[in-house]
């Protein structure tokens, strides 16, 4: 579930630590949304993830703890924390906790 994005203007924090875990669920935080793009934290817990789907938009996942795996076009990738890739726009793609983990994920709208 997205919640409505959070106020962190002149406001330090670690990523990791904005966001918690849940049993068996998939969390997300908005930090940022607007018409260029947003910033969302995720935190799977082991074994949930998103099924296969396509975006109009490239996205850029960052790994913050654990590790996952997120197909691309049918590629499949082992990601772990600290790593980071890009996800091209309307390239099928999905993503499933091998271990938990906890990413952000920056959608880029425009070119």
């Amino acid at each position: 579930m997205t919640t409505e994005p959070v106020k962190l203007e002149d406001t330090a924090f670690h990523l990791a630590n904005f966001i918690d875990y849940s049993d068996d669920s998939v969390v997300s935080k908005t930090l940022l949304k607007k018409t260029t793009g947003n910033l969302t934290l995720f935190a799977f817990d082991a074994g949930q993830g998103l099924s296969e789907h396509t975006a109009p938009f490239d996205a850029v996942v960052y790994i913050l703890d654990g590790q996952a795996r997120i197909t691309i076009g049918g590629q499949p990738l082992s990601v772990g924390e600290g790593e980071m890739l890009i996800m091209p726009a309307n390239i099928s793609h999905a993503l499933h906790a091998e271990k938990r983990f906890k990413m952000l994920l920056v959608m880029i709208k425009g070119e």
